[in-house]
Formats: C-alpha cells, structure tokens, sequence
C-alpha cells in the first residue's frame, strides 16, 4: 500500500516524530525502516532519520499482506457501507459472528471481507477488524484493509476517542431520560456471562432515553469504554435487561435475541485527517418500539 501526507508545520520535523503524531506505531516504523517497506519525501526514498521540512509530502510504501491461510474464505452477502482505499465499513446482521470461533470456523464477518478482498482483486488479503459485534448484535463494524490502517488507528482504539453509539430497547421505564453506569465489569472463569464485581475492569455506559411504552424503553447508547457484553450487562444490573437477551434475564417473549444494534460510528481518519461519520438504521425487528 501507499500512503502521503502533507507536513503543514512550521518547522522541520523528523519522519518518526511526524508519523506518530499521525497515529503510527513505534512497530509498524521499525518494520518499515528494516525494509518492510520506504519512506518518501518529495517522491525521493529517504533514510527514516530524514528531517520534512514545512509543506513537503512524506509517502510510504509497504509490501502488500499476504492471506492469513488459517481464515478461510467466504462469499456470503456483505453489505457494505462505506469503502475506500484503507477502509470497510461493514453492515452486519444479527446472527453473524464478527471472527472464527470454535463453533465457527467460516461464514463470519472476517471470512465474508477476505472473500470480498479477493473479489476486488486487493493486494492486501489479510484485513483487521478495528470492532468487533456480539454475534447478535446488529450494527456497523470497522474494518482496516491492511495493517498499516489497523496501526495508525490503534491509538484512538486504546483511549477511547473512537465514536460508538448503540441502540437497544430494554425492559422497564425511566424515570429520568439521560445517566450514567460506571461500574466494573468482571470475568467469571468457566462462565459465559459477566458479572459486575469490584475486581472487575472499570466500564462506563452513558445513555439517553429515545422512546417509551408501558413496560420498555429504547435507549440510545454510547461506550466510553469497550468490555465484552459492556452494555448488556450494565442494562441488566441496573434492572433494565435488554429485550431478548437470554443470558442476561431479557424478556423472550418479544424478540428471539437481544434487540441491540451499532447506530453510529465516528472516527479521525488518520490518512485524510478528516472526520469519518456513519449511521445504519435500525433493523425490522426494533419495529413497535
């Protein structure tokens, strides 16, 4: 892949110090410099210690990924909400896992995209999913094509700054239509199922009531924070299970699985610097609430 920058600064600055300010990690430069890939500045290959001076272009190329052949390849439906040359978006559906398991090996999320990379003629056949969806949860998903897309935006993935926001409809009614759950969420070997617990690694869901009926709610969500089932069981500790969620207590006489779905995603494109906005609307089965 290739990849350019304009260095809009005001004085000269190192090729490292200007990447990480990017995003880049410290692995993917020390790839590059070992010969993984080059450095580019007024289209020229330069040494990685090279200084950019104010509105010069810094371009790298790296050599292309090759197949993981452990991840098979699927081409089942995949419904695509936004390419470009670094990025999918991704529209899952419930009832597709987002990777390999051990009860499935293909058909998922990953397997569909390596399938739609090879469709596309991609040089670059070993994609990383930036976020990853309960295998019944609905919603969007962001794919890096190719690693030094996965790299750049680690750093946003690590502190959080990355937009998600969910909706779901749960069981109960609100008194107030906005709050906050901050509460440890822990692993219970041999279990399935998380539970909140002073051990537990610190978890935090903010939410806003969008609607309610009698005996439910639909909530719009936003991590601040990403643990596993984070929003299931914060929802479920606090009395408000999320309607079809079986593992946690949700009602099962309304939906089949839980009723929760990625909404929206926002992100800072590390290659054009510019804010990335997307939205999916809600599935059918949120229909009555």
């Amino acid at each position: 892949m290739e990849a350019t920058w304009q260095y809009t600064g005001q004085e000269p600055v190192k090729i490292k110090k200007f990447l990480q300010s990017l995003g880049m990690g410290h692995r993917l430069f020390n790839e590059i410099k070992k010969g993984q890939g080059q450095f580019l500045v007024d289209h020229r290959v330069v040494r990685p210690t090279t200084q950019i001076l104010p509105n010069q272009p810094l371009t790298i190329q790296v050599a292309p990924e090759t197949a993981d052949p452990t991840v098979a390849v699927s081409h089942e439906p995949l419904k695509v909400a936004y390419e470009d040359d670094n990025w999918l978006v991704v529209d899952k559906p419930a009832g597709v896992s987002s990777i390999p398991g051990p009860t499935t090996s293909n058909g998922t999320i990953l397997n569909r995209v390596k399938g739609y990379l090879e469709e596309q003629g991609s040089e670059d056949l070993r994609p990383h999913l930036i976020t990853r969806l309960d295998r019944f949860t609905s919603g969007l998903l962001l794919v890096a094509k190719h690693h030094v897309a996965s790299s750049m935006i680690s750093q946003q993935v690590q502190q959080h700054r990355m937009l998600k926001e969910y909706t779901a409809v749960v069981s109960g009614r609100f008194a107030d239509d906005h709050g906050v759950i901050d509460q440890p969420i822990a692993r219970r070997e041999g279990q399935v199922a998380r539970v909140i617990a002073p051990d537990g690694q610190r978890a935090i869901t903010e939410y806003w009531v969008e609607d309610q009926g009698v005996d439910w709610a639909r909530l719009r969500l936003q991590l601040h924070t990403g643990r596993t089932h984070q929003i299931r069981v914060h929802m479920a500790s606090a009395g408000h299970p999320l309607i079809g969620d079986h593992l946690y207590g949700g009602d099962m006489t309304r939906a089949d699985h839980q009723l929760l779905h990625a909404s929206k995603i926002s992100f800072l494109d590390p290659f054009s610097q510019k804010q990335l906005t997307f939205t999916s609307s809600l599935p059918e089965e949120f229909n009555g609430f």
